[in-house]
């Protein structure tokens, strides 16, 4: 059986309009995440991991990971 996706939440929600700026998640996938299949959480985490990296990159402060 495969191993469960990871959650990317680090539990220090700070949305900024639509993005979670802790974990990179938009607030719809972060309401669907339970629902989703493994593809949708696979995809979901590597676009949360590049979303978080561009606002590092932008000088973004994130908390929890810094």
């Amino acid at each position: 059986m495969a191993k469960e996706i990871e959650n990317p939440c680090v539990s220090l929600c700070q949305l900024n309009s639509e993005l979670c700026v802790s974990c990179g998640r938009t607030r719809e996938e972060i309401r669907k995440w339970r629902g989703m299949k493994r593809p949708e959480k696979m995809a979901t985490v590597q676009r949360a991991a590049a979303r978080v990296k561009a606002l590092v990159k932008k000088g973004g402060k994130r908390q929890g990971r810094d």
